[in-house]
């Protein structure tokens, strides 16, 4: 291959190709033109050559795809469509002669898209950072759920996964162990649920320390799936539905052996990069688009963030001094939010500085959101799968050395079968992610009757799902009180962990933990206590004094023996103003619930 040596853009260009296409040499035509006195030294300047050994020689476009159909056989495709698709070559000519008449534009350009930096991308470094981070965020939810479990769907649970189960089978028959696919089958009752949160968090450590990353993620899903079905109502959040989404595709990005470290020997399959990199897009544009979907006026009007801070699920004390920002900042954080949320999602599809961008506005924004609010590991999460924007070059800058100095080393490519089944479970995987995504965009425009039965087929592994939290944003935070009496006269409250309750005291911080009732508390009180079936198991629970369920909160005002009557009272709280004492304001909006006892 012969080029340009005085030409900047084409020694970025050549030193790129040279990385992937062994078995070419690349020389200037100043070094080489005396070698070919049959081409003049003008043709080279304006033109790349492949002279082949056979004396074949090309030139422009041509000489490009010849050489990338040399270089790497399995990129014949751009070739064939130069040979026998009608006006490729023409169109294709026009265009390297476009860009090589302008070639101080197009060096600049390409500098600002792919740095100075000619190296094609890699990933191992990436994949490394992604599985560990992942291990620990499944670390994070298997220990934030093994302390809950008993008390939200033990046997003496609020919704206990033996009676749920049971009630399947006896419904569906043995269609429940396709539609309820989970492992608590082996056994539904008794401490199934403990058993398989500690598993979880055994597995996590075992991936943490960097063994068999492949099985142990497969074994990390399959246990996550299994107490997400039997988990009901407390973990049916689009987090939960994200992690399981995740925690499948790294399987597919997993390198194989025993302990692979940096995975050398299996690259990244670009198949499944691309998948991780369509969830991150769905997660960031999906959450956007159905703000705007919703026709909710508050979020059209950029007002939505004036009232968000109080009455998102749970606040805590920083989220109480965003609320007093004023409201020129809210609206101008609404904005950049819908910038972040609908236009940056394209940068991910772009080369490696405007996916830096994408990073870098993804993280301040999910950084952001965990200053304001408790989500638990939703948003570590979701920064961890913008960190597969960044490929080596960039995370080397940042890493020690002595995790990523092997990196020099040449990788062997992946085996064709394990290439082959990546390719088509990733195509698969995109087509139903498509379908999802279309059937919320474009509703109420039908699906095809395949694609339905392909999305019912696919619906109970929670694995391809819809994102997109605050379609509507909550103008007001109605806030359940649940009391206790002895006597029917004198009722004594009882106190969450992270749920608002008493005005004076400091909404708390929860990090990464996941408080489950905290949350389910939040969406009972939007609606009806006839609606919500697990609220009266609460109630009964309570008035039973069950153990499990109390550790579930902060409080028990009846350490001794439980209450006769319980009750549950609807308040609609406000944040105080600077200078105010407390941080919330109340008023009593009635009964959630009536007294109600284990005789009525």
């Amino acid at each position: 291959m012969v080029f340009d040596g005085d030409c900047g853009f084409c020694r970025i260009w050549i030193a790129r190709w040279q990385r992937g296409n062994a078995g070419i040499d690349y020389v200037p035509y100043q070094e080489a033109a005396a070698w070919f006195p049959g081409i003049s030294r003008d043709a080279f300047a304006r033109a790349v050559h492949l002279i082949e050994p056979d004396g074949l020689v090309s030139r422009g476009a041509c000489a490009v795809f010849r050489a990338l159909a040399l270089g790497r056989p399995r990129r014949r495709l751009p070739l064939w469509l130069y040979q026998h698709v009608p006006g490729v070559a023409a169109s294709t000519e026009a265009a390297y002669r476009l860009v090589a008449g302008r070639r101080q534009f197009f060096s600049g350009l390409t500098r600002l898209l792919w740095g100075s930096n000619p190296e094609p991308p890699t990933f191992f470094l990436t994949r490394w950072l992604f599985i560990k981070g992942l291990a620990l965020i499944y670390l994070i939810a298997f220990l934030s759920l093994l302390v809950q479990a008993d008390g939200l769907m033990g046997p003496n649970g609020i919704l206990p996964a033996a009676d749920y189960l049971q009630a399947a089978h006896a419904q569906l028959g043995a269609d429940a162990y396709r539609v309820l696919p989970t492992l608590a089958w082996l056994h539904p009752g008794g401490a199934t649920p403990v058993i398989l949160c500690a598993l979880g968090v055994t597995l996590s450590l075992v991936l943490l320390a960097g063994l068999a990353p492949a099985p142990l993620l497969a074994g990390l899903w399959a246990l996550y799936l299994s107490v997400t079905v039997i988990g009901q109502d407390f973990l049916s959040f689009q987090w939960d539905g994200l992690l399981l989404e995740t925690g499948f595709l790294a399987i597919l990005l997993a390198p194989g052996g025993l302990r692979p470290g940096l995975g050398l020997a299996w690259p990244p399959a670009r198949a499944s990069l691309f998948l991780l990199r369509w969830t991150l897009f769905r997660l960031m544009f999906m959450s956007g688009a159905v703000k705007l979907l919703s026709g909710d006026p508050r979020w059209w009007n950029l007002s939505a963030l004036t009232v968000y801070y109080e009455t998102q699920p749970l606040p805590h004390a920083l989220s109480w001094f965003a609320h007093q920002l004023p409201a020129r900042i809210q609206t101008l954080s609404c904005v950049m939010m819908f910038i972040i949320e609908l236009a940056v999602p394209f940068l991910i599809w772009m080369p490696r500085r405007p996916r830096q961008v994408a990073f870098t506005a993804f993280a301040l924004f999910q950084s952001l959101i965990i200053l304001t609010g408790n989500y638990g590991f939703f948003n570590l999460l979701a920064l961890l799968l913008a960190l597969i924007l960044l490929d080596d070059a960039v995370l080397r800058r940042v890493v020690p050395d002595r995790l990523g100095w092997r990196l020099g080393a040449h990788a062997h490519r992946i085996p064709r079968l394990r290439q082959g089944l990546i390719t088509l479970v990733v195509m698969a995987l995109f087509a139903v992610g498509l379908m999802k995504m279309s059937d919320r965009l474009l509703r109420p425009a039908p699906l095809p009757a395949a694609a339905r039965q392909a999305l019912a087929w696919t619906g109970p592994f929670r694995t391809i799902n819809n994102y997109g939290l605050f379609a509507v944003m909550t103008p007001h935070r109605p806030e359940i009180q649940i009391e206790g009496s002895r006597d029917g006269r004198t009722w004594e409250a009882y106190t969450f962990r992270f749920k608002p309750g008493d005005p004076h005291v400091r909404p708390r911080l929860a990090a990464a933990y996941m408080p489950r009732l905290d949350w389910q508390m939040w969406f009972a009180a939007l609606g009806d206590a006839r609606r919500t079936p697990w609220f009266a198991r609460l109630q009964q629970a309570l008035l039973e004094g069950r153990p499990e369920v109390l550790r579930l909160m902060a409080h028990n005002p009846f350490p001794d023996r439980p209450p006769r009557y319980v009750r549950a009272v609807l308040y609609r709280y406000h944040f105080t103003r600077a200078g105010e004492e407390g941080w919330w304001r109340r008023e009593a909006q009635g009964l959630y619930a009536p007294p109600v006892s284990l005789r009525r």
